[in-house]
């Protein structure tokens, strides 16, 4: 793709993502003047960049939404479903040229702007409530208005007789304060064409009129928006992961040298190799601070705020829930939580399939809940907070709760477990996890055919995650995920059983406890007392198949249910570069890491902790 091509699209995409954000506000708040010139201001910014590029059909969708706004901050034209439908599908069109575009398609193959979205933008523009077939009279009107901009090679006295919107192109790529004044409406109308005379002072009016309603705030919008342009550029991906990949390895050698100086210090020097020694060891431990620093400073580039993900769902949930024929809000806490960018691209489609399964098995209709005594308009939560290294997300709903024992019954009619399995309330609410399971009988466009939760599962635990859920019949569920901050360097205690060398998230670990000589037994299976409750203890060196040895240190593990592992020692704690295990898969280890010694390190899986480190009972494995 072109470089100048491949900025439009990035830029364009971003505008194009805060459109839709934008319009769904719009629809709760119509009296919204900022917003009003915010996606005026969009549509006009993408429509300069794509008359450059001669994307003509996009041109063509955002000059007609670009006009539709000019009315509605006129006042010209209300805030109506049928105004705000219009600019979606037009956003949606643009979005979708843009990512054709992103990926790989040539701007020739591109398609030609809707005939349907045309005439519905038209409709909008004329300020009619509801849609007119395009056979009507009022239709053929609309597209006869519209006809300059498509048919006509001169769009308004700033067209010319390429087609291009040259004066519009320069007032959108040039900074503001370089910019010379715009011209006003009433002298770009030199033509003795009616329709073409309008056209223009649809173009240029709405800007003076911003500048005439609030001159001052538009004058720090610009500034604010070139100030941002020149403080940030655009890098590719890989060359950022391939930085943190040599400041993490930085890391790790400053610290192994660390290491071995310790050691080399413990021999005596005297005279110019002692002075020696001191300005070696003073050069190393400013050469650790300098590695490390440059290691936080590259992973902070890699973090994004999960904003950027969840602003894509509003729009979706108010269309699913549309089709649904249910009335349902989308409430976003917390969109400023800052995660790893991979974390980010890697959760769209499980909280994708978490929403639809929301709205589509957890939400009632509104007769249904006005029944149960709630209210008929149903809400959805969408949760993202920081906690210690990790950061929790949450899909809650208001709607019918998950009966545990439905979701064991039908997990043992399709043959997915054992009568023996499953026996707790935790433990049936997993199993909407396992693949091929849905409480429908019969699958529709929106879920029952068992693969959506079996997605989500996989795709967190992917990522060193956990999920779990919170039910309660009549009042709603609430689905917590939990992933690490930082995917590459992870906060571990180092631990050894059986003479290997371990690593585990600090998630997880809430305290460290001496092991007695002899335990209490429940079951047969082994069992000891903190803090007044009963808790499993479970061999780490048994688990992962290692040889029998002397356990006798015991970590408190914070799982669901929480229980003791049972070690050889701990050997502190240490951030570790973490490196996926990619040739083969090893129950129970997620990757390997470096100490600080150079030793080989094996680093166990969250959701193995977190599931009891019992691998067999991991149902939706």
């Amino acid at each position: 793709m072109d470089e100048m091509l491949k900025e439009f699209v990035v830029e364009a995409l971003d505008l194009a993502t805060n459109v839709e954000e934008h319009l769904l506000s719009l629809e709760k708040n119509p009296d919204d003047a900022n917003t009003l010139n915010a996606l005026f201001r969009s549509f006009h910014t993408i429509k300069g960049g794509a008359g450059f590029m001669n994307l003509q059909a996009m041109v063509s969708a955002c000059h007609l939404t670009e006009n539709l706004f000019d009315g509605l901050r006129t006042g010209k034209v209300p805030v109506t479903p049928l105004a705000i439908e219009a600019a979606l599908q037009a956003s949606g069109f643009v979005a979708d040229q843009l990512n054709e575009l992103s990926d790989g398609t040539d701007p020739s193959a591109l398609a030609a702007m809707p005939d349907e979205l045309k005439d519905l933008l038209n409709q909008a523009i004329e300020g009619k409530t509801e849609a007119v077939p395009a056979g009507a009279a009022s239709a053929a009107v609309a597209l006869d208005a519209a006809a300059p901009q498509a048919a006509e090679p001169a769009i308004g006295a700033a067209g010319t007789a390429d087609g291009l919107d040259w004066e519009a192109l320069y007032y959108a790529v040039v900074p503001a304060e370089l910019a010379p004044p715009r011209p006003a409406a009433s002298t770009a109308t030199g033509g003795n064409n009616a329709n073409s005379g309008a056209k223009a002072a649809a173009t240029d009016a709405p800007a003076a009129a911003a500048g005439r309603a609030k001159p001052a705030g538009d004058k720090e919008a610009k500034a604010t928006s070139g100030s941002a342009k020149d403080e940030s550029i655009r890098i590719d991906a890989v060359k950022l992961d391939a930085l943190l990949e040599v400041a993490g390895e930085s890391v790790q050698a400053a610290n192994q040298a660390s290491v071995l100086l310790e050691k080399l210090m413990q021999f005596k020097f005297d005279g110019a190799a002692a002075t020696l020694m001191s300005t070696l060891a003073e050069t190393l431990g400013r050469a650790s601070r300098y590695s490390t620093e440059l290691q936080r400073a590259t992973l902070s580039t890699r973090m994004q705020p999960v904003g950027r993900l969840f602003q894509k769902f509003p729009r979706m949930v108010r269309e699913l829930a549309r089709d649904l024929g249910k009335e349902v809000d989308l409430t976003i806490e917390g969109a400023e939580t800052e995660v790893d960018r991979v974390v980010v691209d890697s959760l769209y489609d499980p909280l994708v399939h978490m929403l639809r399964n929301s709205l589509d098995h957890g939400i009632e209709n509104a007769a249904d809940r006005v029944a149960a005594g709630k209210p008929a308009r149903a809400t959805i939560f969408l949760r993202a907070w920081q906690q210690a290294n990790s950061v929790m997300i949450q899909v809650a709903d208001d709607g019918k709760g998950m009966d545990p024992q439905v979701i064991r019954s039908k997990a043992l009619s399709k043959g997915l477990i054992s009568d023996a399995m499953a026996q707790t309330q935790e433990e049936a609410l997993q199993l909407i996890f396992l693949p091929g399971f849905s409480t429908k009988e019969v699958a529709s466009s929106v879920s029952g055919r068992g693969v959506g939760m079996d997605v989500v599962k996989t795709a967190v635990e992917k990522h060193r995650g956990t999920i779990t859920i919170e039910s309660t019949l009549g009042a709603g569920t609430c689905f917590s995920i939990r992933l690490p901050i930082e995917l590459s360097i992870v906060p571990t205690m180092l631990v050894r059983t059986s003479g290997a060398a371990l690593a585990m998230p600090m998630s997880v670990v809430e305290r460290v406890v001496q092991l007695p000589e002899e335990f209490e037994a429940v079951g047969g299976a082994p069992v000891m007392r903190d803090q007044g409750r009963p808790l499993p203890v479970r061999s780490l060196g048994q688990t992962l198949g290692y040889e029998q040895s002397e356990e006798r240190i015991g970590i408190v593990i914070a799982a669901p249910q929480p229980y003791i592992l049972a070690v050889d020692k701990v050997e502190g704690t240490a951030e570790m570069v973490i490196k996926p295990l990619t040739a083969m898969i090893v129950a129970g280890i997620t990757g390997t890491a470096r100490s600080a010694e150079g030793e080989l390190v094996l680093v166990l899986d969250l959701s193995f902790l977190m599931d009891g480190c019992r691998a067999a009972a991991r149902l939706a494995a």
